[in-house]
């Protein structure tokens, strides 16, 4: 025999689920309600705005230039802002490489920059520029210099030639570079001249200058201690003493040739 089930039972089992349900909805969406007035609140309060603006990689100018560049101040609302906006406007700047930005717990922006590389200074007769990795010379001035020295290179494709060039030369000998001189009175070939720190002097051409001044530490280290003078690496690499090449010795320029193929 089949069993009956009296619903007149089962009704007030069902009326408490559907009360215990419709109360579990409504407590999700007082939550998501008083969720959304809180942030409401605290948007239009004091302690959304910007309190504190950190800036990392600020080398080329001031922390106060960058916070200027991008729009941001403090007492603007930490929502008034896109932080991939802001991070892109910086990255007009032709000196930043790339930039990122990020909103820091509720008061804080963090900004991080990565500036294009100092390569140089750019002389300019009684000034110097600076000259980036990306072949820009910035405008403003300086007296005083920290790198080497770029005579000639006021045209704008044989200085990104220079600093193509540089950037593939080794950073060991890299910083053994105070100047480098173009010949403006050579048409055939962009020939230069390197003042070395430790004394040298190296006389290329531009488009092999890489390659030839990477075998600068091995072609020292075959010299006599104190042994200074001109190696000329245009075609091969060869050296001469000061003594040979002018008539005179600097500073115990002198001993035979030596040559590194």
């Amino acid at each position: 025999m089949d069993k009956v089930i009296d619903i007149e039972e089962r009704i007030p089992t069902l009326r408490e689920r559907r009360k215990k349900r419709t109360n579990r909805k409504f407590v999700a969406l007082l939550f998501i309600f008083l969720t959304l007035l809180a942030i409401l609140l605290y948007s239009q309060s004091k302690y959304s705005e910007i309190r504190t603006i950190t800036i990392e990689g600020a080398v080329l100018f001031e922390q106060e230039s960058y916070q200027a560049a991008s729009g941001l101040n403090l007492g603007d609302s930490m929502w008034s802002f896109d932080a991939k906006a802001v991070a892109e406007q910086l990255e007009k700047l032709e000196w930043v490489e790339e930039a990122s930005v990020k909103k820091n717990w509720l008061t804080g922006v963090e900004i991080s920059l990565k500036e294009y590389i100092q390569m140089g200074y750019l002389d300019r007769g009684n000034s110097y520029q600076i000259v980036l990795s990306n072949n820009l010379a910035l405008e403003q001035p300086v007296t005083e210099v920290d790198g080497p020295i770029y005579s000639n290179f006021e045209n704008e494709e044989k200085r990104e030639n220079l600093i193509d060039q540089l950037l593939e030369v080794d950073p060991e000998v890299l910083q053994l570079i105070s100047q480098v001189i173009l010949d403006p009175e050579q048409d055939d070939a962009d020939y230069v001249t390197l003042y070395m720190n430790d004394g040298n002097e190296v006389r290329g051409i531009l488009s092999t200058l890489a390659e030839k001044m990477n075998y600068y530490p091995s072609v020292i280290a075959q010299l006599e201690d104190g042994q200074k003078g001109v190696i000329d690496m245009e075609v091969g690499i060869f050296f001469r003493s000061y003594a040979d090449v002018y008539g005179f010795a600097k500073e115990g320029a002198e001993g035979e040739d030596s040559e590194e193929e």
